[in-house]
């Protein structure tokens, strides 16, 4: 599940040197893929709110995020509300914002356009459900498929999102992803969306515009979100529980909210620091992981495909150094916690 979306307010300078990479690959879709390409980047910025107690920590964040090359700028509540009439600041203390570099776009679109790229470059894609790696003598040699087939392969890489645990388990080693469900709801409401950003609330509540349209979601409290497998079913009580109110509150406008429809999907959370994991395993080197992004991985995949096609060629990483993001730290239980978490 995604909400197609990119940003760069984040906690760690490697996951904003990898949106910037991002952002510079989605404006330049044109050049890439023909004339006719489009994956309608929308470039409204995010609009984070924080409490009192949160803001100077934030004004922190914003100063770290800028000397990275983010174009993120802090607000007073007055001021955000100068710039945001529609928002209510009673009881806010910051809200940061995205100049430039964050915004939306069509993931379906992007999927297609690089699926088909692909083709023409001479990939095959095989239709199978993948149920293990073999390895022999500490080096991967295939991949098992459910039909009893095997792949064979020089390199693998795991990019099952949230089944890419259960593909290394008969390995001997642990991998902490797994799927934690998240809905999406889209609403009509009397707002204008053309100039609407993301808007995140302090509860964790989003939305944003989607055509005519706007979508919104909540991730649910962390002592009630646990392993989703085979789970694809909406969440419609956190609409009416919790994510309606806390919108409602945050855009007054929104008390007039109508359901249109909703569904589900999973996350691939990484629940030992929110963080992708990245780069070959520190025993068999060509297995090589691009995972647990933790909902920031399409936003990342920019970067990430291009991280990992350089260390496949060339055995090290030459647009951007990955290697904090590398499966050593999860060996090592030695989290590099993204502490800006959606």
């Amino acid at each position: 599940l995604s909400a197609a979306s990119i940003r760069t307010q984040f906690g760690c300078a490697i996951n904003i040197h990898m949106s910037l990479c991002g952002v510079a690959f989605f404006r330049t879709i044109k050049d890439r893929f023909g004339p006719d390409a489009d994956i309608g980047f929308t470039e409204r910025g995010y609009l984070i709110v924080g409490s009192p107690e949160v803001a100077q920590s934030r004004k922190a964040g914003v100063a770290m995020q800028v000397a990275e090359g983010a174009d993120v700028v802090a607000f007073a509540p007055q001021d955000a509300k100068r710039r945001f009439p529609w928002l209510n600041v009673d009881d806010l203390g910051i809200a940061t914002f995205g100049e430039s570099n964050e915004g939306w776009f069509d993931a379906w679109s992007l999927l297609h356009l690089v699926r088909r790229a692909a083709r023409e470059r001479g990939v095959t894609y095989i239709d199978g459900h993948a149920q293990g790696i073999d390895v022999r003598n500490g080096r991967v040699t295939g991949v098992r498929l459910a039909g009893g087939d095997t792949i064979a392969a020089d390199w693998c890489v795991n990019a099952a999102g949230a089944a890419s645990a259960a593909l290394v388990r008969d390995l001997g080693f642990i991998l902490p992803v797994g799927p934690r469900k998240r809905t999406v709801f889209c609403f009509k409401a009397p707002l204008d969306g053309r100039n609407f950003p993301m808007l995140f609330d302090t509860t964790g509540a989003w939305m944003r515009p989607e055509g005519d349209n706007f979508i919104g979601g909540i991730a649910p409290v962390c002592d009630n979100d646990p392993d989703a497998t085979g789970d694809f079913e909406p969440q419609y009580d956190l609409l009416e529980d919790v994510l309606w109110p806390a919108l409602a509150h945050r855009v007054p406008a929104l008390e007039q909210l109508r359901l249109e429809r909703a569904w589900a999907g999973h996350y691939e959370v990484n629940t030992l620091d929110h963080n992708g994991i990245i780069g070959p395993h520190d025993e068999i080197p060509n297995l090589i992981f691009a995972t647990g992004f933790s909902g920031h991985g399409l936003q990342h995949a920019p970067a990430t495909g291009r991280g990992v096609a350089e260390w496949i060629l060339h055995g090290r990483y030459q647009t951007i150094d990955l290697s904090p993001l590398g499966y050593e730290r999860i060996r090592a239980n030695a989290p590099v916690h993204e502490t800006v978490v959606y």
